[in-house]
């Protein structure tokens, strides 16, 4: 007599390659970006219209300049107050974090959790020849979590 076996037909399991799992699988393509000769004022108009925290600021060939951020347009309104100026006169250039860490749109939603968690950003611009092609945020990172549950956490 053979071996009865109880446990039927299993489905077959999806190759962990099918599965997006890649930062540019879950960047935001369509930022709202920022010039470097644009106001303060506008950028913050924009952050309040928006509903964002910050945004790149590019130059005309896409190329990443710096982030400003609602923090930067803080010290923006305090400087002026300070030195009684009025905020019209500043623009994105002077008040933007020029020292801007990327990600590889090829890295894995793992790997930018990991790096969230190791810094103080909240958005990693992601380059692509040295042009802005995308965002993600740890927002993004949650959203891909989300979609991800229930399958495989590994990444490799």
């Amino acid at each position: 007599m053979g071996i009865i076996s109880f446990q039927g037909a299993r489905p077959k399991v999806k190759k962990q390659d099918e599965t997006p799992i890649k930062v540019s699988d879950y960047m935001t393509q369509k930022l709202i970006t920022f010039s470097p000769d644009q106001s303060v004022m506008e950028v913050m108009e924009s952050l309040i219209k928006y509903k964002i925290s910050g945004g790149p600021v590019v130059s005309k060939d896409n190329e990443l300049l710096g982030i400003i951020s609602e923090g930067d347009c803080i010290k923006q309104i305090n400087e002026s107050r300070y030195y009684n100026m009025p905020m019209e006169n500043y623009n994105v250039e002077k008040f933007m974090a020029k020292d801007v860490d990327t990600i590889d749109g090829n890295a894995s939603i793992f790997d930018a959790a990991d790096k969230f968690l190791n810094s103080k950003r909240r958005r990693f611009p992601i380059l692509e020849d040295g042009k802005l092609v995308g965002q993600i945020s740890q927002k993004d990172v949650l959203k891909a979590a989300l979609k991800l549950n229930g399958q495989h956490w590994r990444d490799k």
